[in-house]
């Protein structure tokens, strides 16, 4: 029993760092066009993210506009000529979710804006300081707490994962058998063609008197 601990208590808390820890992403948005960042999230996730301008120049700060959709282009978010902004939503379907940011090109002279995007979803976005006050958890107990939605997080990541696969095994057969069925009835369709022309051109001939 306390060899099966003593491995599997590194591994939780190695689950548990892949889980909980957000992403932040650097972005260069050029003048003109838009830079996107998009996470395939499954349904009733919760999804936190803020976004800020990093400027050397504080004297001129630019502005950006940013707007979050959903995988069936539902809007999330919509936010124009800013510095900084944040969104919060959770999750009602599974796909990809977009985030798309924009410079104005009159607030920063043509020039590239850089943004930096922390982007947190599921555990990581959680708020255990506040659930600790309201459960009373200290220490080791916040700990294994937090360990325990970790695995959680893991187990319905999982179940995503092989309902998908399972989706797409469907998917790949039925294809397949289309395919199948399909090319049948393309040869079945040549083999009467053919035999049709060959009677057709025997017909001919023997009316003509050639055979």
């Amino acid at each position: 029993m306390s060899a099966t601990m003593c491995h599997g208590i590194p591994t939780a808390i190695l689950l548990f760092i892949m889980v909980s820890v957000g992403e932040a992403i650097w972005l260069d948005v050029p003048p003109t066009g838009m830079k996107c960042v998009s996470e395939e999230i499954q349904s009733n996730v919760v999804v936190l993210a803020d976004y800020i301008i990093i400027s050397e120049d504080h004297s001129t700060v630019p502005t950006i506009s940013a707007k979050v959709t959903s995988p069936y282009g539902n809007n999330l978010h919509h936010s124009d000529n800013v510095t900084h902004g944040e969104f919060a939503f959770t999750t009602k379907e599974s796909g990809n979710y977009i985030a798309c940011f924009w410079a104005d090109a009159k607030s920063h002279g043509n020039k590239n804006v850089s943004i930096n995007v922390e982007w947190k979803t599921g555990i990581a976005a959680k708020d255990w300081v506040s659930i600790a006050k309201k459960e009373k958890l200290e220490g080791v107990e916040l700990e294994i707490r937090k360990l325990e939605g970790a695995v959680e997080a893991i187990h319905e990541n999982l179940i995503y994962l092989r309902n998908k696969e399972a989706d797409m095994r469907t998917v790949s057969e039925k294809t397949n058998s289309r395919v199948a069925w399909w090319s049948m009835m393309s040869l079945g369709i040549c083999i009467v063609v053919s035999g049709l022309q060959v009677a057709y051109l025997k017909h001919y001939f023997e009316k003509k008197k050639l055979i």
